[in-house]
């Protein structure tokens, strides 16, 4: 390989690698828009992950770095860094977490295109509970959100959620509380419910 050649060659991998950053990026801000309450539910689903698409993306440059710069010295310091950066950002995968699951997915009554989602996760050892509606079907679907509660504190936590009717829903509490959420003909909540912190 001449060294024309190869200086084409590192030319065209740079701007590919560059290139594939910024669609990651572009994606990333589709998925982060999308998640917005109301928001598209497949892009949010598809692209809405800050923590690996920001991994790509930094991983990508680094390789663009270290392919399109031949100066030994840059090479190097962009590599010590890069494994600082890697090592002062390993808290944040920890404290990440497994995520959510959903423990619940019912569809309204006598309505195919409305369900009534729950999803449960944690921050450290508290537990926590999202309750969404999901309005439509395929690409169309749209996530409306209805309530968030932290489970801190026994009295904050989740401990039903019921349709009661097509457009209304039934969330029950630690303290035995209930709160009716309404729904508009879009499928979005009239308010949102939120306890604890």
């Amino acid at each position: 390989m001449t060294t024309t050649t190869a200086v084409r060659w590192r030319r065209r991998t740079v701007q590919g690698i560059v290139g594939g950053a910024v669609v990651l990026a572009a994606l990333g801000l589709v998925g982060d828009r999308c998640s917005e309450d109301g928001g598209l539910l497949t892009p949010a689903e598809l692209f809405h992950h800050p923590l690996l698409f920001g991994t790509l993306i930094a991983g990508a440059l680094l390789a663009a770095v270290l392919i399109g710069v031949r100066d030994i010295v840059v090479r190097a310091l962009t590599t010590v860094m890069a494994v600082l950066l890697g090592l002062l950002a390993s808290p944040f995968y920890i404290l990440a977490g497994d995520g959510t699951r959903t423990s619940m997915n019912e569809a309204a009554p006598g309505r195919d295109d409305r369900h009534l989602v729950v999803e449960e996760g944690s921050a450290m050892i508290d537990p926590l509970w999202w309750v969404y509606v999901d309005q439509g079907t395929g690409l169309t679907e749209r996530r409306w959100r209805v309530g968030y509660f932290n489970g801190d504190a026994g009295k904050n936590a989740l401990t039903g959620a019921a349709w009661d009717g097509p457009d209304r829903i039934r969330l029950t509490t630690g303290d035995t509380r209930t709160q009716v959420v309404e729904l508009t003909a879009s499928g979005r909540p009239t308010r949102t419910v939120t306890r604890g912190q």
